[in-house]
């Protein structure tokens, strides 16, 4: 599934589609959403937040400029490195597979056939923004490391691949299903993957003719 990212005859794939095989989708995480939604930007900076308020009842001015420092610095960190995933990511779903080419230092691609996904997931992150967790069929060699921070949360002994900070996360389910229905057997195209936090027309637009369920 995984092989060493070197050159792109196509944005995001490590060679130029083969015959029969067509582009559907490609999109890139964006790098704000990402910052809250994987780094925890948010959380961090309330935790600052906190110590300066503690070193402002301990009357400690010394304190209060350290720790707004340290706290600057910090999220600066995180924000630059959820910038340079974002540069250095980019999701592409074709008629056959799913591929993520991710990596900052190192660039790979991890190609996803369609056979391979049994059910997905959306965690929505606003209106139309989202995460979208794939399940895989069968055993496979991915990492969570490897994945991280395309990976579902807490999922460690069976990592599942998801791609980040989707701008059009709800799009993006609903070309998947469709892509997944049109390349499976019908008998395997059930509509039975549920979609988090979506009502239930949303649910089944997004699922339909995927296998199985993400809880």
């Amino acid at each position: 599934m995984i092989t060493e990212y070197d050159d792109e005859p196509i944005r995001g794939l490590p060679g130029e589609l083969p015959e029969g095989e067509t582009l559907i989708w490609q999109g890139s995480p964006e790098w704000r959403l990402l910052a809250r939604s994987a780094l925890f930007t948010r959380i961090v900076g309330l935790y600052f937040a906190v110590l300066v308020a503690l070193a402002i009842i301990n009357g400690s001015t010394t304190g209060v400029i350290a720790t707004l420092i340290a706290g600057a610095i910090g999220i600066g960190l995180l924000m630059l490195y959820a910038w340079a995933v974002a540069r250095t990511t980019v999701y592409t779903l074709t008629s056959r597979r799913v591929v993520l080419r991710i990596g900052v230092a190192l660039n790979m691609c991890i190609n996803l056939p369609l056979a391979k996904i049994g059910g997905a997931n959306l965690r929505p992150l606003g209106p139309v923004e989202g995460d979208l967790a794939l399940q895989l069929i069968g055993p496979h060699k991915l990492g969570y490391l490897v994945l991280w921070p395309h990976a579902r949360p807490w999922k460690l002994g069976n990592p599942q691949p998801m791609l980040r900070a989707l701008p059009d996360a709800a799009v993006v389910g609903e070309r998947l299903a469709r892509a997944v229905a049109n390349f499976v057997p019908v008998d395997r195209a059930q509509e039975q993957v549920t979609s988090q936090g979506q009502t239930a027309p949303q649910a089944n637009a997004m699922s339909a003719g995927l296998q199985g369920a993400v809880a």
